[in-house]
């Protein structure tokens, strides 16, 4: 058999890319600092910084001396040879940043959602980008890649999202190209709790995990699944619609079952609050009855009992199925686990024996936006490098 031969090339862009990773971890390393942790003689490195150099995505930072013989060169990498931005659409709040290779912000805006339609919405996400990017002192064009978290499910058939009822026309055909188009960078539309799963991974309560949920209860309720340290999506991307789970509470308010679930119809901010006014409290949202709860209110901390109670039933579905290491819970109810704690786990006791550790979401409202990111930087990061494979 003939002898397979390697491509030199290709094996120095395999370790520029080895290289280039552990800067952007490290921060700034000389070529013994960089010999030393990736293994490779000190001769490869040096071909390798010097590709990397070559190409923008490393410089020299500093020469340091004081000692006899040569300076020792350190090198770092350059973090806006590349950017990518990632975008959060809620039914309250639109959320864009943009971040350097490193992942650090170079520009961020939060702003109310305010549009009825999903072409106002549309328009509203272009202007965001424009002045996201007009704050970091950038064009818009210089992003690489955008990631676009959204409530509901891309349906690869129809190209529609599917399952997102609290976006106003945000199902209609058409709309997922509009979006792209609109943004004019290559990007990619996910569920924003599989984002913040990737979020919570990355940089929250999640880290270091191998296997864990979020679980997010607020205008919705979904799950974001993480096995063997990777983001679990199932055959459709319909994996975590936990939604559409049986709710063991009869009185739920009437819903259409081809777009929302038992259990997000009672266990959602509205079927919170409806259960506030059906206990006849006069409350306009879920932050008002959990303000009242833990102000002493004892008909708001009935509600909120009743809440934990179907929050622990839908964590001992979960934890049947999938015996998570850790539960994660966010959104704007289930951030709240200092009041619905005791609830949670009285009931999971009443149901068997099984007990995942259930911590509240690491970071809050911006988890969303934070995965997007990270989601972001993976491509850009790769496509880095399959275009100097390519080239090699």
């Amino acid at each position: 058999m003939k002898k397979q031969v390697g491509n030199p090339q290709l094996l120095r862009v395999m370790n520029e890319r080895l290289l280039l990773d552990h800067l952007r971890e490290h921060g700034p390393s000389s070529r013994g600092d960089l010999a030393a942790a990736s293994g490779l003689s000190k001769p490869t490195v040096s071909a390798a910084l010097a590709g990397l150099e070559s190409a923008g995505l490393v410089h020299l930072v500093e020469s340091r001396g004081g000692k006899p013989g040569p300076s020792t060169a350190i090198y770092d990498m350059n973090p806006r040879a590349g950017l990518v931005a990632g975008v959060d659409i809620g039914r309250k709040w639109i959320r864009l940043a943009i971040a350097d290779l490193r992942g650090r912000f170079v520009g961020r805006r939060d702003v109310r959602n305010t549009a009825r339609s999903g072409a106002e919405l549309v328009r509203r996400v272009q202007a965001l980008a424009g002045e996201v990017a007009a704050d970091a002192g950038i064009e818009w064009a210089a992003v690489r890649y955008a990631v676009i978290g959204s409530p509901g499910v891309l349906n690869p058939t129809t190209g529609r999202l599917d399952l997102a009822p609290n976006l106003p026309g945000w199902g209609k055909a058409g709309l997922v190209e509009q979006l792209r188009a609109a943004l004019q960078v290559e990007s990619a539309i996910e569920n924003d709790i599989n984002l913040a799963a990737v979020g919570e991974l990355t940089f929250g309560a999640g880290q270091g995990v191998r296997n864990f949920v979020l679980v997010s209860v607020g205008t919705g309720v979904g799950m974001g699944i993480v096995i063997n340290g990777s983001l679990y999506v199932g055959s459709t991307g319909a994996a975590g619609e936990v939604s559409f789970l049986p709710s063991g509470d009869l009185e739920v308010p009437r819903f259409d079952t081809r777009q929302r679930g038992m259990t997000e119809a009672a266990t959602s901010a509205s079927g919170l609050v409806q259960a506030a006014r059906d206990a006849g409290l006069p409350f306009g949202s879920a932050e008002e009855v959990f303000a009242a709860a833990a102000a002493g209110h004892e008909q708001a901390q009935v509600v909120v009992e009743a809440e934990g109670r179907r929050i622990g039933a839908l964590i001992t579905a979960v934890a049947a199925i999938l015996d998570p290491d850790l539960v994660v819970l966010g959104g704007g109810v289930g951030r709240n686990l200092d009041l619905l704690g005791d609830a949670i786990s009285r009931r999971m006791a009443e149901l068997g024996p099984l007990r995942p550790r259930i911590v509240p979401s690491a970071l809050g409202d911006g988890g969303v936006l934070l995965g997007a990111v990270a989601r972001a930087l993976d491509v850009a990061r790769d496509q880095l490098f399959e275009r100097r494979s390519q080239g090699a």
